[in-house]
């Protein structure tokens, strides 16, 4: 039974993620069931760990609902990722391996290529990914578990920004400039290039960064 609710959990976080059901839906557990071919049990469960997670809430009426974000709520977002993320690289500078960084340099090829093809939902995919791995890379667990959840509150915050290549490529470049510095093992440089590219928009004010380009 445990195997079968992570896999609820799973679909159901990704459909949230991609506005499938968007912010502010009510969630249904017989309907969910019904959808997903499975008992009440593991969607039970699931909604248990998505209301943990943060990405669904208990309305006023005690339903389940697809939790939705403000703009408050994503400047709180913009302000703990700016408070966590440099710890992450500045230990990924001491303690990230070759193979590591490999794999961030291979993430950024699949970035520039997903961004030149306008697959805007693979991108988001690579882009949380690219975060979550100098997290993994540094050896920080547990706060690669708290990196994980904001990052499914910047997908859900951002539901429905129209994000043209060129915001997409300069994303990457700015990807590539915090890589170079994790490999050069220049920590004060890496922090730079991070707060950087968070100050300049990243996904949580990725609609002014558009509106910027128009």
């Amino acid at each position: 039974m445990e195997k079968l609710a992570d896999t609820v959990y799973m679909r159901l976080r990704e459909g949230i993620l991609r506005g499938d059901p968007p912010p502010g839906s009510v969630l249904d557990q017989r309907q969910l069931a019904e959808s997903l071919d499975s008992s009440r049990t593991p969607v039970r469960e699931a909604l248990r760990q998505l209301l943990q997670e943060g990405l669904v809430e208990i309305g006023s009426r005690r339903q389940v609902i697809v939790r939705d974000f403000t703009p408050t709520h994503r400047r709180e977002i913009q302000y703990l990722r700016g408070a966590l993320e440099p710890v992450a690289v500045r230990r990924a500078c001491e303690a990230m391996d070759v193979d590591d960084l490999d794999r961030l340099r291979l993430d950024l090829i699949k970035q520039r290529r997903a961004a030149r093809e306008g697959l805007n939902e693979e991108f988001l995919d690579l882009d949380e990914q690219f975060h979550l791995r100098i997290a993994d890379g540094a050896h920080l667990p547990i706060l690669r578990a708290f990196l994980g959840q904001l990052g499914g509150f910047v997908r859900v915050a951002t539901l429905g920004a129209r994000r043209p290549p060129e915001a997409l490529e300069e994303i990457v470049d700015e990807h590539e400039r915090i890589v170079e510095a994790i490999e050069a093992r220049d920590a004060d440089a890496a922090v730079a290039a991070l707060e950087d590219h968070l100050n300049r928009g990243d996904y949580s004010t990725i609609r002014e960064r558009e509106e910027a380009l128009r």
